[in-house]
């Protein structure tokens, strides 16, 4: 299996497929993260990508796998990215 791109690499690859400069495509790439962290609570979407939301999860009962003990799970937010079908059929096919 292949490994993951680094940070620069997608800068390279940003920039070089855009036609603009290195620092261009850094900077191009901060704002869009910016952007995501201060929209995900309204759901931040990404065209061609996906969507990234903000979801309450109720509190739950679970079990521990070591004792088999029920243990209450507290409410929680996360972040969830949900891939656009665009995205899906082109890497899935």
């Amino acid at each position: 299996m292949a490994k993951p791109l680094t940070k620069s690499q997608v800068i390279t690859g940003v920039s070089e497929a855009a036609g603009i400069t290195k620092v261009q495509a850094k900077d191009a790439l901060e704002g869009l993260s910016g952007l995501a962290y201060k929209h995900a609570e309204d759901g931040f979407t990404i065209p061609g990508i996906g969507k990234l939301v903000k979801v309450n999860r109720k509190a739950r009962m679970g079990r521990n796998p070591a004792t088999g003990e029920s243990i209450k799970i507290p409410a929680k937010t996360v972040l969830k990215f949900r891939i656009a079908k665009a995205a899906k059929d082109a890497i899935v096919g």
